[in-house]
């Protein structure tokens, strides 16, 4: 048996139990106290199975991120892992059921960090030859759209040879992900004219019913033969319901293949214009991530992993996917970089979310045979 395989079946318990140990500690994105509270059990781990820790990136807005060196080398590998989750304090238990361990953010992505760390473990356990230094970066913003941690992603990316996403693979089939849709954010605030409901009504402005017509028009936007999706994701507004309502608002949310389609949309999102006379809009957000389109770079990367993954008697599919990652900045830059390498499992944001325990030992002995082969 390959021994790397071989080590990771024999600490498959473990491993797994370092999964709990972090996804048991909740990290929302925007809940500076928890996401830094999981930060340091990574922090531990880092110390209890290298001897020493990562360089800490305090942020005063959102949650502290880790950077962990390894090795030596002219040429870098680039580790990209989060640990903060779509999920507040309590949502989900962690619980398992026969193969299936579900958990707030256990397959997005507290899963793969582990097995990140796993893979980084077995090179120094088993004295394998790293011939190229390993930054490993732990992020806390990636589902708010990486606002603090982008520059430091980038600053990276510019110093490295690869980059190496464990974010999971395609459901069902355990792909890997070579190419990604960019995503942009908006926020779009409506203004109109409060009054009474009842007695003034026509003097009011309905802010609400304003947004209602902005909904039906951005939705119709949604193009599947081009890939591209608008969704407004959230809606507020209003308040007493005998009051015409003065304010409401939108979250929105746009995916698309390419920088010219992002461009386009991004101009229509910043040129709305109110259907009712007196209704003032103003828009928030923009262009978060650029594409990840697929490349001669990203195929030979990809072409190294298959093979390494045939060792372990792996046999690897790619895929293109409309969800956005870290990886949409690196390869922006012209880094090759391969997604998908972290834990597999369903239910990413959904609250069957789960990892299969079973495929623990592979995924992370994939991770570690390809780093060690870049």
């Amino acid at each position: 048996m390959d021994r790397i395989k071989e080590y990771m079946l024999h600490h498959h318990q473990q491993i797994l139990q370092d999964m709990q140990y972090l996804v048991e500690r909740d990290s929302p994105s925007m809940d500076k106290q928890l996401t830094d509270a999981c930060e340091q059990r990574i922090q531990k781990l880092f110390y209890r199975y290298f001897g020493y820790k990562a360089e800490e990136i305090k942020e005063e807005k959102y949650g502290n991120h880790l950077r962990f060196t390894m090795g030596k080398g002219k040429d870098t590998i680039l580790i990209l892992s989060h640990f903060d989750t779509v999920w507040n304090k309590g949502d989900l238990p962690f619980r398992v059921d026969g193969d299936k361990v579900y958990g707030p953010g256990i397959l997005d992505m507290k899963g793969g960090l582990v097995q990140a760390i796993w893979a980084l473990k077995a090179i120094k356990d088993l004295k394998l030859k790293l011939t190229k230094k390993v930054v490993f970066l732990c992020t806390s913003d990636e589902e708010v759209g990486s606002p603090s941690s982008r520059r430091i992603i980038e600053k990276e990316a510019k110093k490295s040879k690869y980059a190496l996403v464990t974010e999971p693979p395609v459901a069902g089939t355990g792909a890997l992900k070579t190419g990604r849709k960019g995503s942009s954010r908006y926020y779009v605030e409506v203004k109109g004219k409060s009054a009474h409901a009842g007695n003034h009504h026509q003097d009011g402005i309905n802010a609400i019913e304003e947004a209602a017509k902005q909904i039906i028009f951005l939705q119709s936007l949604t193009d599947y033969r081009k890939g591209t999706t608008i969704n407004v994701g959230s809606v507020k507004g209003g308040g007493k319901l005998n009051v015409v309502p003065d304010t409401a608002g939108l979250g929105v949310n746009v995916r698309a293949r390419t920088r010219e389609e992002q461009k386009r949309i991004d101009a229509i999102m910043k040129g709305l214009q109110p259907h009712l006379e007196g209704i003032s809009i103003k828009v928030r957000g923009g262009i978060n991530r650029p594409p990840m389109n697929r490349n001669k770079a990203t195929r030979r990367l990809f072409k190294i992993a298959k093979s390494v993954a045939k060792e372990i008697d792996l046999e690897l599919q790619e895929a293109y996917v409309g969800g956005g990652s870290d990886g949409n900045f690196t390869a922006n830059l012209g880094v090759p970089t391969l997604d998908g390498l972290g834990a597999v499992g369903e239910g990413i944001h959904a609250k069957d979310e789960h990892i299969l325990a079973r495929e623990i030992p592979a995924r992370t002995s994939l991770l570690c045979k390809l780093i060690i082969e870049l």
